[in-house]
């Protein structure tokens, strides 16, 4: 029976489990984030290598591709997956059937970690690397908001007639990620309704600062995935970097003037 149960917690039938808890229910990039790791052990004694816990999210780069047997080539939008922050155990252990264990620590959540609007997508992978078995794992999806200066720019934006409509991660060069996060607003009312088809913004912080790009188009050629190319090839002129110790509702002035002066 124990050689039975040891071949089938190898193909993790009764093999032991991972969760991971985070005491926060949404997140802040930048800030600090508690959780537990809850491990129960299955139906036989198992040595536990690693508990690795990764934050992870999606973003899309343009890909070049060969269309059927010619030299004509199509781009076509492909999704990636980025690990924000990786966790991991210093030490493996034992754990007997049945046994269970509360492991405990936090981490920083890293600045530009994507905010969960639209297609921006993050999850916290947990795993057990387990020899010769079928690593257990556990995904869950999060919530994550604006810090205080990015949720400043939000509400300065839609307290003068600009409407959310799009947020995605696109791939750009430059940038210590991979990627950036673009949020694309229409009017629907103010001083902006009719001067713009629609606005696209690129934020990128740190612990100084925020730094804020801009592209307006008036023509209604749609901006969608071009904001991260320009950024790329450093073409993008409405740029504007402000201060991480500004107040918030400074920096919503501050932004609303810059955008009426300059488009």
């Amino acid at each position: 029976m124990s050689l039975l149960k040891k071949a089938m917690a190898s193909l993790s039938i009764g093999a032991t489990k991972v969760d991971a808890v985070l005491k926060q229910p949404e997140l802040v990039p930048g800030e600090r984030v508690d959780f537990n790791i809850y491990v129960k052990g299955g139906s036989v004694e198992q040595q536990i290598d690693n508990i690795y816990l990764d934050i992870c999210c999606q973003y899309f780069e343009e890909i070049e591709r060969n269309k059927g047997n010619g030299d004509e080539s199509v781009k076509e939008k492909v999704k990636q997956v980025y690990s924000l922050s990786e966790w991991s155990l210093p030490e493996s252990f034992i754990i007997a059937a049945g046994e269970e264990r509360v492991f405990k620590d936090s981490f920083t959540l890293p600045w530009n970690t994507p905010i969960t609007l639209g297609e921006g997508k993050v999850w916290l992978e947990t795993g057990l690397d387990i020899q010769f078995a079928i690593d257990p794992s556990d995904t869950d999806l999060l919530v994550v908001r604006p810090d205080p200066l990015l949720r400043s720019l939000f509400e300065a934006l839609m307290g003068s007639g600009l409407q959310l409509r799009q947020a995605e991660c696109e791939a750009a060069k430059g940038f210590e990620l991979p990627f950036v996060q673009e949020f694309e607003f229409v009017p629907v009312s103010g001083k902006f309704l009719g001067r713009w088809r629609e606005l696209e913004v690129v934020a990128w912080r740190d612990e100084k600062r925020l730094k804020l790009w801009f592209e307006v188009d008036r023509q209604q050629r749609g901006l969608s995935g071009m904001l991260s190319s320009l950024l790329g090839r450093g073409e993008l002129k409405r740029h504007l970097e402000i201060s991480a110790d500004a107040l918030p509702a400074d920096l919503g002035q501050q932004v609303i003037a810059f955008l009426d002066q300059t488009t």
